[in-house]
């Protein structure tokens, strides 16, 4: 198991070089700059002197490659640069901007396991049922329906028409405010889930070994708890991990929209002003935190089922 989960850890390191690569490749060719998008307001002249010197002041006017060693030595000290616009660290920035991001993908993911998995099981025992028929019909929907759309959906009947919540704003963090854009995030993940746990489920329980368990005379509750849970477990925890680890990249609309202070909220802010080293250090961390989940879920999979540390 200690082999198997250095394989994991390791195999992080590549990755994570590889996506730096080409985060610092894309926005440094991509066109516009942090000097230049100081004047885009037309409030002020565009001193071409005064741009240069402002692209020299931050190190821009250094050769490419010159540039990608000092941001690769710099990522090896954990070192994610300093922010052109408050020129305070991107570590620092990140740090204030995590809790709340880490707030919201938990609550979300919590909403869609605690609705999801249970209506997958139960439309897996009842193939066919009208509560099969309609957990399939919901699932379908909330996979095409756009999070924000039903995040403003949410806003218009919850916060302006019955006035039970706040429409937007972190607030004092109560869970008052978490609760619209939480829901607004999990529905995607609930649908999955939903679908996964179901499909998991029907297999499982068409296997050769859950006809012996009925065949030894196990009744239909004892062979749901002892087989049928146990064995679906690894794909919905596969399922859930995934979706769990790109919940913090898929917040940046809902965390707009609702005015929510994470992580996702700042990339839009830094990219709409060219403020680079944030956007790179936000990406990198977004990237991370996906690759460290789902090594968790290897490992703890690999722990449920030991075959897995064989392949």
């Amino acid at each position: 198991m200690l082999r198997f989960a250095l394989r994991r850890i390791l195999q992080i390191i590549p990755t994570v070089i590889v996506v730096a690569l080409l985060i610092f490749v894309i926005f440094s060719v991509v066109p516009g700059s942090f000097a230049a998008s100081l004047f885009s307001d037309g409030r002020t002249n565009a001193d071409p002197q005064l741009i240069a010197r402002i692209t020299a002041q931050f190190g821009l006017d250094k050769p490419l490659h010159e540039r990608f060693f000092t941001y690769i030595w710099d990522l090896a000290r954990f070192d994610l640069g300093t922010s052109f616009r408050t020129r305070l660290p991107v570590i620092q920035m990140i740090n204030e901007r995590m809790w709340a991001s880490l707030e919201l993908a938990t609550a979300a993911m919590v909403f869609a396991i605690v609705i999801g998995v249970p209506l997958g099981f139960l439309a897996a025992l009842r193939p066919g049922s009208v509560l099969d028929t309609v957990t399939m019909i919901g699932a379908v929907s909330g996979l095409s329906l756009p999070q924000f759309w039903l995040g403003l959906l949410m806003m218009l009947l919850f916060a302006l028409h019955l006035n039970w919540l706040p429409s937007f704003g972190y607030g004092d963090g109560s869970f008052r405010n978490l609760i619209l854009p939480a829901m607004a995030l999990g529905v995607t993940p609930l649908a999955l889930l939903a679908r996964t746990t179901r499909a998991g489920v029907l297999d499982v329980m068409n296997s050769d070994f859950i006809r012996t368990a009925h065949a030894k005379g196990m009744s239909e509750t004892a062979v749901v708890r002892r087989h049928v849970a146990r064995n679906a477990l690894v794909l919905i925890i596969t399922t859930v991990g995934l979706q769990f680890g790109s919940l913090i990249g898929q917040a940046v609309v809902i965390e707009k929209l609702f005015a929510w202070p994470g992580i996702g909220s700042l990339l839009v802010d830094s990219v709409a002003i060219r403020d680079i080293p944030v956007v790179q250090g936000t990406i990198l961390v977004i990237v991370l935190w996906f690759l460290v989940i789902n090594t968790l879920v290897d490992l703890l999979y690999a722990a449920i089922d030991p075959r897995i540390k064989q392949e």
